[in-house]
């Protein structure tokens, strides 16, 4: 599948921007899969934060109906449930320090733990009004994808 949407520049774009909406993986890895799909740097890390923007609103909107729901189903849902919410609560301290700066900043940061979907769970767990935190969580994959794609950037150029 991933041959053949590299195939055509539709093929690319998608690409990337359906890899930018996995957790975990997020535009930190849908840069580089853009860049060596054949998109221009610029063209993958905008690609990437568009994509990676897209679960944020459902993120803040449905977690804990979802969770809730999770729960009810069995005790191993109720395990991961509870294991998420507290990777979660261990970002809080940031935010409620920083406030909406501080989730900026914890999704900035291009490293596994943080990113769009984790900054959606902290907002949704602590109440944030999704108003207010889109545009923190959308200043902070802008800044995750400048500093990808500079890295990517960087390695791009040493590899040609």
């Amino acid at each position: 599948m991933v041959e053949s949407l590299s195939q055509t520049e539709f093929g690319r774009y998608l690409l990337t921007f359906l890899v930018s909406m996995l957790p975990i993986v997020e535009l930190r890895g849908a840069i580089p899969v853009g860049v060596g799909a054949g998109l221009g740097h610029w063209q993958s890390m905008i690609t990437a934060v568009l994509g990676n923007m897209v679960p944020v609103p459902f993120i803040i909107i449905f977690i804990r109906r979802i969770f809730a729901w999770l729960r009810a189903k069995s005790a191993r849902l109720e395990a991961f449930v509870s294991r998420l919410e507290t990777r979660a609560e261990g970002k809080w301290e940031s935010v409620r320090k920083y406030q909406l700066l501080g989730l900026a900043i914890l999704v900035a940061i291009p490293l596994p733990g943080t990113g769009a979907w984790t900054g959606a769970l902290v907002a949704a767990l602590m109440d944030i009004r999704l108003k207010s935190a889109m545009p923190a969580i959308f200043l902070g994959v802008i800044i995750a994808g400048f500093l990808v794609t500079g890295i990517t950037y960087g390695f791009s150029s040493v590899l040609n």
